[in-house]
């Protein structure tokens, strides 16, 4: 089973994150519940609400996590959230920036996001 995702569907898993579907689904997350729970990245409550799932929480971080790296190679003057930028540190794909406000991406960083584009194609 092919687990890309398409940027609708990122979309999806980000208003159920954030409880933006109070009461009635939005469009967006209609169209993709189908799917992304067959996937297993949303589940149905007892309350028949929609939630993320573990699956669900930690690609939805790994996607805001390649977003951050390529907003910081675009544009140095980027600012990943906080949680985004504590992960990515630690694994050595961005550093704090000498002398100033803001981050760099490493080498490792710049590698990454090579071979995440290699492997989209």
């Amino acid at each position: 089973m092919n687990n890309d995702l398409t940027k609708d569907e990122f979309d999806a898993l980000g208003q159920v994150s954030r409880n933006e579907h109070r009461g009635r689904a939005s469009a967006c997350v209609a169209r993709n519940t189908k799917r992304l729970t067959g996937l297993k990245f949303m589940e149905f409550s007892k309350a028949g609400h929609l939630s993320l799932t573990d699956k669900g929480k930690q690609i939805l971080f790994i996607h805001r996590c390649i977003e951050a790296l390529r907003a910081l190679a675009a544009d140095v003057q980027a600012q990943p959230d906080a949680d985004v930028a504590i992960f990515l540190g630690r694994k050595g794909h961005i550093a704090p920036r000498d002398g100033a406000e803001g981050f760099d991406v490493t080498q490792r960083g710049r590698e990454s996001l090579a071979d995440i584009d290699a492997q989209s194609r």
